[in-house]
């Protein structure tokens, strides 16, 4: 297994830490970080930090693979899956937590379905459906937003503008005209011939 699959694999063993810190709120990990009005506790910080990590590896994976010309099929299953188990499974943690609208989590999941399931159509019919840049603008939104929230809105909590939530908006705004995008650009390959 090369560098990249490896850096990848890391970031998909990541999550369930992730989600123990994120979730778990017990022992010195109850403790809060208070810094004016601001606090944030001990186990949500580990989980961001954690977070951060994780999201920058698929940064890292793709240009090691691309560069060293490491690029496998095995890459091209796990990085996209990795992608959409982290920001999943953050999301489901942060609906738990009453941080996030289960609306916004369901636009966000639904979108990476059902982009997931046009690739495979696509791939059944011999094309391969490349990440557009609104489907990358998706991701760097969503990773800003997570942040945010996870963060408890530091800095901007200290200046009283709801970046978080603002954030959380754009990205589910983008995150649906992006799977929009997805499919109205390869409308061909859903349609169907008659048997």
């Amino acid at each position: 297994m090369n560098l990249p699959n490896r850096i990848t694999l890391t970031r998909i063993f990541m999550i369930p830490v992730m989600l123990v810190f994120l979730l778990v709120d017990v022992g010195w990990l109850s403790y809060e970080l208070v810094l004016g009005s601001y606090s944030l506790p001990v186990h949500q910080l580990i989980a961001a930090i954690l977070f951060i990590i994780a999201a920058s590896t698929d940064g890292i994976d793709g240009y090691i693979a691309r560069k060293y010309n490491l690029v496998t099929n095995l890459g091209k299953l796990l990085d996209p899956l990795a992608d959409k188990l982290l920001v999943a499974t953050v999301l489901i943690g942060l609906v738990a937590m009453g941080k996030c609208d289960p609306w916004i989590a369901a636009i966000i999941i639904s979108r990476e379905f059902a982009v997931t399931g046009l690739r495979e159509v696509a791939l059944l019919a011999g094309s391969v459906i490349a990440a557009s840049k609104w489907g990358k603008a998706k991701t760097v939104t969503q990773i800003i937003a997570i942040s945010a929230l996870l963060l408890n809105n530091f800095p901007f909590e200290w200046l009283s503008i709801p970046f978080a939530d603002i954030a959380m908006w754009l990205a589910a705004v983008i995150t649906l005209y992006s799977g929009i995008d997805y499919f109205v650009k390869n409308k061909s390959v859903l349609s169907f011939s008659k048997a």
